[in-house]
C-alpha cells in the first residue's frame, strides 16, 4: 500500500506565496521540513534549536519546551531557559506489544526524567529529553518500528480509534484501518530518516510530497474511529470521524463526520470550539477515497493567511456545510448515502476484567491523567514494566487515558494476575465516579502553551469535589469533568459535562452541560474565576441535580435544561 495520498498537488501552491502567513511561508522555504535542523543539533552553544526550526520539528512528533517552573528565575540569573523536549509516539489505535512497551519504558527511564503520560490520544508522550537524548529515543523506538512522525505540526496526526476489549473482532479491523489511515495519511517524511537515523539524502525523481506539497495542510488534521455504543474517542471533536455501522457482527461502512475540534483563542472572539457534523454514509470499501477528498479539500481551502481561522471547523462555516460536503463527494466520485441510525451510551472505559468473545481476557487500568513515574509510591510504571516481562498479548492505550492489558489467554491469566497484584495494579482506583472520569492536559511546568495549572491541579480539585458530591449522594454518579491548563483544550473540556479551561494562574473558565457522550458543547458560565467561585457555583448545581432530576438524567443534560448560567 502507497503510504501517501496520491493527489498530486505538487506542482503549485493552494494559495499566492505573497498571501501566506508566516508559517506557511517558513514550511514552503524549509526544504521539505529539513531547515537547518542538522546544523542546530550540531550547535554546541545552546540547549535548544532555533524558532523557526523548532516549529518544523513539530512536524517530527517533537516540541521544544522549558522548565516553567524555573524560568524567572533562570532570566534573573541571565541564564537561557532550561530548555527540554517533548517527543510524542505515533501509535495509531493506541494499540503497542510488549516490546514495544519495554523499549519505551526504558528510553523514557534513560532519558525522559523517569516519566511517561498516556495522552488523550491514545499514545505516550516523552517529556524532559535533552537536545542530546532526542537522537538515540528516535532510533530506539525505530528498532521496535516505532516512529514520532506527525505526531504534531500541520498533518495527519495520531489516528484514533475505540476501544472495546469485549468486541476483539472488531475491535481488531478498527485498529487496522486506523494504522492504514495513519501510514496513508502521515508525510512521507524523508527529512526524518536523514535527520533522525543518519540516511544519506536520496535524488528525487518526482514530488517529495505529491499530497501536502511544500506547505502540507493549514493546521493540524485529526481522524478517529468510534464503535458505537461508546464514544470513547469523542468522535465530534475530530475533523473528520468515521462512526462504524454494524449489521450481523460486521463493520459494513461508517456515517461520515466533519469539521469537530476544540481548541480557541484565548480573546479571539473568532475562534471557538465546534462538534463535527454529520454528512451521510459511505461503504467500507470507500473510506480511503473520502479521507483523501476531505483531506484535500481542506488542503486547499483552509485558510492560509490567519493561522487562527485555519482548521478544518472554520473552513467548513465559511464556506457552508453543503457547499463542502459537495465538493467531498465531487473529489471521491461518489455521493453520500442518508446517515444511519446510531446511538451512544457513554464514553468512558469500564475498569477491571472483562472478557473478549474470542475468549481472551483483558484488564483496564485506571490511569490518573495518564502520568507514569518509575519508582512511585503508585508502582504503576515499574508493575506494568514487569507484566510487558512476561506478557504474550497487547497493551491498548485508551482514549480516556487508561492502559489495557489484552489479549491475555486463559492460561496466563493467573500469572498476570499475580504478578499485577505483586506490584499493587489490580487495585489503583478508589473514588468518585467523577474521578473515573476526569481528564487533563498537562500544562504546567513543560507546556509552553499553559495559563494555569491542569494535571498538577487536578488532585487537589478532585479531593475538593469529592466531599460535596458525597453530601449530595452523587458521589457513585458517573460525571465528566475534563481540565486544560489554556483554551487550546487538548483534554477535549468543552464537551465535558465540567470543564475548566486556564486563564492564569489559579483562574478558569467554567464551562457546565455538556453532553455524556460527547454529542453537545458546554454553556461558558463563570469567567476568570478561581476556586472558591467553582466550587461554590458546583455545589450549588450538584444539590439541585440530585434533588431535582429525572431518572437517568445525566448531570449535563440536567444542567442544560435548567439553564447552569443562571442556576447559582
Amino acid at each position: 500500500m502507497d503510504k501517501a495520498l496520491p493527489t498530486d498537488r505538487s506542482a503549485d501552491l493552494s494559495q499566492p506565496l505573497d498571501r501566506l502567513g508566516p508559517d506557511e511561508t517558513l514550511k514552503h522555504e524549509s526544504d521539505q521540513l529539513r531547515g537547518t535542523i542538522l546544523q542546530n543539533l550540531a550547535d554546541g552553544v545552546t540547549w535548544s534549536v532555533s524558532q523557526s526550526n523548532a516549529k518544523l520539528l513539530k512536524f517530527q512528533g517533537i516540541y521544544q519546551q522549558d522548565d516553567r517552573d524555573v524560568r524567572e528565575e533562570r532570566r534573573r540569573q541571565k541564564l537561557e531557559p532550561a530548555y527540554q523536549f517533548m517527543a510524542r509516539v505515533r501509535l495509531p489505535g493506541g494499540v503497542c506489544t510488549p516490546a514495544q512497551w519495554l523499549r519505551i519504558d526504558s528510553l523514557a527511564r534513560r532519558y525522559g526524567g523517569d516519566t511517561l503520560r498516556l495522552t488523550t490520544r491514545q499514545t505516550f508522550q516523552f517529556h524532559w529529553l535533552l537536545r542530546h537524548g532526542l537522537r538515540p529515543v528516535l532510533q530506539g523506538l525505530h528498532e521496535v518500528g516505532l516512529d514520532t512522525v506527525a505526531a504534531c505540526g500541520d498533518d495527519s496526526r495520531g489516528v484514533m480509534c475505540a476501544v472495546n476489549p469485549e468486541l476483539s473482532a472488531l475491535h481488531a479491523e478498527l485498529a487496522a484501518l486506523a494504522q492504514a489511515s495513519s501510514d496513508r495519511a502521515i508525510p512521507r517524511m524523508r527529512a526524518y530518516r536523514e535527520i533522525w537515523y543518519g540516511e544519506a539524502r536520496q535524488p528525487q525523481k518526482g514530488p517529495e510530497e505529491p499530497f501536502y506539497g511544500t506547505t502540507y495542510m493549514p493546521r493540524k488534521f485529526k481522524i478517529g474511529f468510534v464503535l458505537p455504543p461508546s464514544n470513547d474517542i469523542d468522535v465530534y471533536a475530530q475533523d473528520l470521524g468515521y462512526i462504524a455501522i454494524v449489521e450481523n457482527g460486521e463493520i459494513i461502512g461508517f456515517n461520515v463526520a466533519i469539521g469537530g475540534g476544540m481548541g480557541r483563542t484565548d480573546r479571539v472572539s473568532t475562534t471557538y470550539p465546534r462538534l463535527a457534523s454529520v454528512i451521510g454514509y459511505i461503504p467500507k470499501d470507500r473510506f480511503f477515497l473520502t479521507t483523501e477528498a476531505v483531506m484535500s479539500v481542506q488542503r486547499d481551502y483552509g485558510n492560509r493567511a490567519d493561522r487562527t481561522r485555519a482548521r478544518f471547523k472554520y473552513t467548513i462555516d465559511d464556506k457552508g456545510l453543503g457547499w463542502v460536503a459537495d465538493e467531498i463527494a465531487r473529489r471521491q466520485g461518489f455521493a453520500f448515502e442518508p446517515a444511519r441510525p446510531v446511538s451512544f451510551t457513554g464514553n468512558g472505559d469500564t475498569l477491571g476484567w472483562s472478557k473478549g468473545e474470542d475468549g481472551r481476557h483483558h484488564f483496564t487500568l485506571y490511569i490518573r491523567s495518564g502520568r507514569l513515574n518509575a519508582g512511585s509510591r503508585d508502582g504503576l510504571m515499574d508493575g506494568l514494566r514487569a507484566v510487558a516481562e512476561v506478557h504474550k498479548g497487547s497493551f491498548r492505550l485508551t482514549p480516556n487515558q487508561n492502559l489495557i492489558i489484552a489479549d491475555i489467554t486463559p492460561r496466563e491469566r493467573g500469572r498476570i494476575s499475580e504478578l499485577m497484584a505483586a506490584h499493587g495494579l489490580d487495585s489503583t482506583f478508589s473514588g468518585s465516579a467523577l474521578r473515573q472520569h476526569a481528564m487533563s492536559c498537562v500544562a504546567f511546568p513543560t507546556c509552553g502553551l499553559a495559563m494555569a495549572e491542569s494535571e498538577r491541579y487536578l488532585p487537589d480539585l478532585l479531593e475538593r469535589l469529592e466531599p460535596l458530591l458525597e453530601k449530595h449522594g452523587l458521589t457513585d454518579t458517573p460525571i465528566t469533568l475534563r481540565l486544560s491548563g489554556c483554551p487550546n483544550g487538548c483534554s477535549r473540556p468543552y464537551i465535558a459535562e465540567i470543564a475548566l479551561t486556564g486563564r492564569a494562574p489559579g483562574k478558569y473558565n467554567l464551562y457546565i452541560g455538556g453532553g455524556f457522550h460527547g454529542e453537545r458543547l458546554g454553556t461558558l458560565v463563570k469567567e476568570n474565576v478561581g476556586e472558591a467561585q467553582i466550587l461554590g457555583h458546583l455545589d450549588t448545581l450538584f444539590g439541585r441535580y440530585a434533588a431535582e432530576r429525572s431518572p437517568d438524567e445525566h448531570f449535563g443534560d440536567f444542567c442544560t435544561r435548567i439553564g447552569a448560567a443562571e442556576a447559582a
